[in-house]
């Protein structure tokens, strides 16, 4: 059997879609959709009592305002003492390969480093058995010569033509160093 509704016996459409439980678009308040920019900032009230009194400023005798190109002074250098200098930035960039030579009592050792990257270029020592066998004596005039001339040819052969060499604190270039370096620039290396 089938059934039919009669609208007598159904709930009436009109009490069901009431503005009680969904309500019309009349009942809710407007809202301005907008999507210009405009809209998305509070509104404020300005009047013209609030333009004509503006605070005054109150300047503090201790803040200084310093530009960030000006130049340190010399205590505030001496306060950050880890602050490096411009020549100390740049000096292993201009001069990259650092000669370093050592005499001990029995010895002689040079060595030629990368100061970038720390790297062994080139090394001579006289206790090396090719040169030991060789000399009569490991530390003296002789040896020195020897030496520089190995690191020349060392550092050639490595492409490097250019050296540099700091001297220690209270240092002097003479004597056994002074040989040393003498023959490294004989023998066509150039000290920068």
């Amino acid at each position: 059997m089938v059934s039919t509704i009669s609208s007598s016996s159904a709930p009436s459409s009109c009490s069901l879609l009431s503005s009680e439980f969904f309500p019309t678009r009349s009942t809710q308040p407007f809202k301005a959709a907008s999507l210009s920019w405009v809209s998305s900032f509070p509104r404020v009230n300005i009047s013209i009592s609030s333009i004509a009194d503006p605070p005054t400023p109150t300047l503090n005798k201790n803040s200084v305002v310093r530009a960030a190109w000006t130049r340190r002074s010399r205590g505030e250098a001496a306060k950050k003492p880890n602050r490096k200098s411009w020549k100390q930035k740049t000096d292993m960039y201009m001069r990259p390969f650092l000669l370093n030579v050592f005499f001990s009592k029995k010895f002689i050792h040079a060595k030629v480093m990368h100061r970038g990257t720390s790297k062994v270029i080139s090394v001579a020592t006289t206790n090396a058995k090719d040169v030991r066998s060789n000399l009569p004596s490991l530390t003296d005039h002789n040896a020195c010569r020897v030496i520089g001339r190995l690191i020349a040819e060392r550092s050639k052969e490595a492409d490097v033509y250019a050296l540099s060499y700091e001297p220690r604190k209270d240092e002097r270039i003479e004597g056994k160093l002074g040989i040393v370096l003498d023959t490294i620039k004989e023998n066509g290396i150039i000290f920068v």
